[in-house]
């Protein structure tokens, strides 16, 4: 996971990619391919995004449906 410090900065860290996810998430559930290509523009990579992703998940920020494949933002 990108951190921010002295060689990276905030904007490119995956931490300020946090917010971007869940705001599209706020407004309604998606799937997985769908929410990428809702916020590639602000995220560099389809590898960042996927961490983006397992740090959400991992924080109990945001849950999948497995039978759906839906991505859902908990709080």
């Amino acid at each position: 996971m990108r951190l921010p410090n002295k060689i990276t900065p905030f904007k490119e860290s995956a931490l300020s990619k946090f917010p971007i996810i869940l705001s599209k998430l706020k407004d309604s559930d998606m799937p997985v391919l769908q929410l990428f290509y809702a916020v590639k523009d602000d995220v560099d990579n389809i590898a960042d995004y996927l961490e983006v992703l397992d740090c959400l998940y991992a924080l109990k920020e945001i849950e999948i449906n497995k039978e759906t494949e839906v991505l859902h933002y908990v709080k």
